[in-house]
């Protein structure tokens, strides 16, 4: 039944939407060949990486359900002249996950020992959604370990979440169905995406909870990124964090969603050279 409502919103949402780019999830092209790769044993789990070229390093952090290689369009651009960094988080993709409950510091903590693994003191850091949540938890409690923080598509408290994002049909249609198989085909638990999605959502109900001081006290120059058509996070909530933060840039990415990464590749690179290269 799940599968045949997934089916039914992908239709419904190529049908009525077929010209609308925010109304698609492109997929990414194959991942360039790594200049290195394995799993870092950080926090009790077995966390995948991979890097890219060289350079002033630059960390590509995935959203929720997702895994590393949605950032193909990025990392072939950005490995031209960076060391670019990827990973798979707590349960995602190929990294294996405990019973410890899921929280954004443990995850910003895994990060952080990922970059002593690979020996790399401080990044430029690009989050999408839970990515760009844990890029702010990293800014608040370690700054020292970042340079620019572009955090697209986040929010800090669970208010700024839209509530009807449980039925949109790219969200819930197209990526959590897409998810569910990259999952089945990256994991080392493949047969357990349903217990995975139960134990991140509990999670996602009250997290992340940071206060208005908390977020203020942000000093790492940071770009707030968002999609004009995001499903997921409500505007005015991605305009109250980019107030928040001192001298913190807001970019409203056009014609794009939750996806823009995927939807428009190429503006959404600009972006990020804008911040860490401008």
């Amino acid at each position: 039944m799940r599968m045949m409502l997934a089916a039914a919103f992908v239709a419904v949402a190529a049908a009525a939407h077929a010209e609308d780019r925010w109304m698609t999830i492109p997929k990414p092209p194959a991942m360039p060949e790594a200049a290195s790769s394995g799993m870092a044993e950080v926090n009790g789990i077995q966390m995948y990486y991979a890097t890219y070229g060289a350079g002033d390093p630059v960390l590509l952090i995935h959203g929720g359900l997702g895994n590393a290689d949605i950032w193909a369009n990025q990392v072939i651009d950005l490995m031209q002249d960076h060391l670019v960094i990827v990973a798979d988080s707590r349960g995602h993709g190929r990294s294996t996950r405990t019973e410890e409950p899921f929280g954004y510091d443990l995850m910003a903590s895994d990060y952080l020992a990922l970059l002593d693994f690979l020996k790399v003191d401080k990044v430029d850091l690009v989050g999408w959604s839970d990515g760009g949540i844990i890029g702010l938890d990293i800014a608040m409690t370690h700054p020292e370990r970042l340079d620019h923080l572009f955090a697209h598509a986040a929010n800090i408290t669970t208010d700024g979440v839209d509530p009807t994002v449980g039925e949109d049909p790219v969200f819930m249609g197209i990526y959590a169905t897409w998810m569910g198989e990259e999952y089945k085909r990256l994991s080392p638990t493949p047969d357990q995406f349903d217990s995975f999605v139960a134990q991140i959502s509990e999670m996602w109900a009250t997290q992340p909870n940071w206060t208005d001081a908390q977020v203020a006290a942000i000093t790492v120059p940071t770009a707030v990124v968002v999609g004009d058509h995001d499903e997921a996070i409500l505007p005015a909530h991605t305009e109250r964090i980019a107030a928040l933060i001192p001298g913190a840039k807001l970019v409203i990415l056009p014609e794009a969603s939750h996806f823009a990464m995927l939807q428009a590749p190429a503006e959404y690179t600009a972006a990020i050279r804008a911040l860490i290269d401008g």
